[in-house]
């Protein structure tokens, strides 16, 4: 349909509506990239969860991925200001978040340029382009609209002028609040989708507010349907599969939220840091209504030192931050490993140095969680891999930090913090909880740093326990708790402590194989980059190429086996979100090149010759990119 006819049809400012609708052809897709863009506030980023709520109570598989901003409000109509939601739909299970978007609705086209600055457009990309700039006032914008239009049309795009503006001004004063009710009902008829469970979802986003907002968000769902159905000569179709178990759909950080609650911690200190606050700010909704509390301190330093009194005193405590503030925390977390006091603290990492990009991801903070500290401060380090795995980690976590007495740190990021995934909803298990605290006398002769020759461990003593009274301090202590400056003693306690880790590693499993068990590369990855490389593990193997990947969740300690897997491989490769130099550089040599994160604790641990490629764009790593990288490895 050409641009004149489209605009013929629409409905408009007469209130003439269109009685014909174009014959629609219907494609059958495997799968499907969307993007609802717009500025800060226009309800881009709800209209795009709920579009992914829709598809996922389908059946189809959803990964959805914010779209955030780096300020909090950027100036309107700018390129770097893009806010709203990237959604993957399938009809299978989807574990990350693809490769280039196939189809956007952008409220402006300023906005939509910052997308195809950052290269996230396919080839061809259909854009729903709201229409409403063309004829603005303001001269500068009409013009700015017009030439951008022209560009993208010569680009190849697929661009699709829309009144949406003009449409929801026949229905809302502020056509401003509602758009993107339109938006969601144009999509959902481009998609098939059943158009009373986008009403359902629909009362179930605005439950909270009264009947009439419902209805009149319903209306303008309506309203962009039939516009769509009026006016599109195509849609598409992703054939879903119902789950066979209840499900539930949620980010990384409302997942870690969930996992405090289900691990029987009653306690959360934090101090709002993007892009952590989210998971505080549901806790704080929820938390007492089991029984919790959210403690919000006066900085990221009051916060730990709050968590560590708070589990020091039997209530094994949770601190939740992001990069800036974990820098800030390390202090009081040495505290917490000297005095041996149970400590789980959630990094969400992002961008930095300094205050980086705090709304983008980054995987820059695993050195920092294992050897930050001032001398030895032996901590565990656990990096969920998927939305699911953020729920189970904090569990995991729990339990570690009370059987080991030990700081156990988790490594999230801006990618899985905001991204949603369905998957099983858990079934609480009473193993899950901590068991009651022991309070009964502490036995004559016991001490409170009894360490285990073999594993480092002692028995916790809890304040107020009869016959466990003890001084605890922050200094190097003997068995007694005592202040110790006696080398061996120094030497005795920083060996249990050490020891706890080799303990903890003898319970680990060898990770899983992804592919064959031997080949030409084996790719090593962590955290959030998990689908994506499983999925070009995929691509890779499906076009005759040797190649399989492995993924740690455990840090330090790391798992047992790795060694072993490593050497089936004539190649391995780390793949990160975080720096190392490229070898292609001019300057950069073997004598001068820095490595990525895990790429240097593999080599150093396990003396096998770990390449590496990382990219720090600030955006998800596509499992094309992937395969390229792995493509060009495999022919030097």
């Amino acid at each position: 349909m050409t641009l004149t006819k489209l605009k013929k049809t629409a409905t408009g400012t007469s209130g003439e509506k269109s009685v014909e609708k174009p014959a629609g052809k219907v494609t059958t897709l495997k799968e499907h990239i969307i993007e609802i863009i717009s500025d800060s506030g226009e309800g881009a980023q709800r209209c795009g969860q709920s579009f992914g709520a829709i598809a996922a109570r389908m059946g189809n598989g959803i990964w959805t991925t914010e779209i955030i901003p780096a300020e909090i409000r950027p100036p309107a109509r700018s390129v770097a200001g893009a806010s709203g939601n990237r959604i993957r739909i399938g009809s299978n299970y989807i574990t990350n978040g693809g490769d280039q978007t196939d189809l956007v609705v952008a409220f402006n086209e300023q906005v939509l340029l910052g997308r195809v600055r950052d290269r996230e457009l396919k080839p061809g990309c259909i854009i729903f382009l709201e229409s409403m700039w063309r004829k603005h006032p303001d001269l500068n914008i009409s013009m700015a609209y017009v030439e951008t239009h022209a560009r993208l049309v010569a680009a190849g795009y697929k661009v699709r002028e829309t009144p949406m503006e003009e449409q929801c001004q026949l229905l809302n004063a502020d056509p401003k609040r509602g758009k993107n009710m339109f938006a969601l009902g144009m999509l959902c008829y481009v998609y098939s989708f059943d158009l009373q469970m986008a009403r359902d979802q629909i009362a179930l986003t605005f439950g909270k507010k009264s009947q009439a907002v419902i209805e009149a968000n319903v209306v303008l769902l309506e309203a962009g349907h039939a516009w769509a159905a009026a006016n599109l000569d195509f849609s598409f179709c992703i054939p879903a599969t119902p789950a066979a178990q209840p499900q539930i759909v949620i980010n990384g950080n409302t997942a870690v939220a969930l996992g405090v609650m289900a691990s029987g911690m009653e306690i959360c200190a934090m101090y709002p840091i993007t892009p952590a606050t989210s998971a505080s700010h549901y806790l704080s909704e929820v938390f007492e209504k089991v029984g919790g509390m959210v403690h919000q301190a006066e900085d990221e330093i009051a916060a730990c030192s709050f968590a560590i009194g708070a589990s020091y005193a039997s209530k094994c405590t949770v601190t939740i931050t992001s990069g800036p503030g974990y820098s800030l925390k390390q202090e009081a977390i040495g505290l917490a490993v000297m005095a041996e006091i149970p400590l789980v603290v959630v990094n969400v990492q992002r961008g930095g140095p300094s205050t980086g990009q705090p709304t983008k991801v980054e995987q820059g903070d695993l050195m920092a969680a294992i050897f930050g500290s001032h001398g030895d401060a032996p901590k565990v380090v656990m990096a969920p891999a998927t939305i699911e795995d953020c729920f189970y980690s904090i569990i995991t976590a729990r339990r570690i930090a009370e059987t080991f007495n030990m700081v156990v740190v988790v490594l999230t990021d801006a990618s899985l913090s905001s991204s949603q995934q369905p998957f099983n909803r858990p079934q609480f298990t009473e193993s899950w909880l901590a068991p009651p605290i022991d309070q009964s006398p502490v036995p004559e002769g016991a001490r409170p740093y009894d360490w285990d020759a073999t594993t480092g461990l002692a028995r916790r003593f809890i304040p107020g326990q009869p016959g466990g009274m003890h001084t605890v301090t922050g200094l190097a202590h003997d068995r007694d708790s005592h202040v110790a400056y006696d080398p061996d003693i120094n030497q005795e306690s920083l060996r249990a402590r050490s020891l706890k880790l080799a303990a903890l590693q003898k319970t680990l499993t060898p990770p899983e194989v992804i592919g064959g068990n031997d080949g030409d590369l084996l790719i090593v990855g962590w955290g959030s980059t998990k689908g994506a490389i499983e999925e070009a593990v995929e691509t890779l193997r499906e076009g005759g190429h040797k190649v399989s990947s492995i993924h740690l969740r455990f840090l330090q300690p790391m798992q047992p086996g790795i060694k072993e897997i490593m050497r089936r491989f004539k190649k391995v490769l780390a793949v990160e979100v975080n720096w190392s130099d490229s070898p292609d550089e001019e300057i950069i040599d073997a004598d001068n090149r820095r490595y990525s994160s895990m790429a240097i604790l593999l080599r150093s641990r396990y003396l096998v010759d770990v390449d590496c490629w990382t990219e720090v764009r600030g955006q998800p790593v596509k499992p094309s990119t992937i395969c390229r990288v792995v493509l060009a490895k495999l022919k030097k």
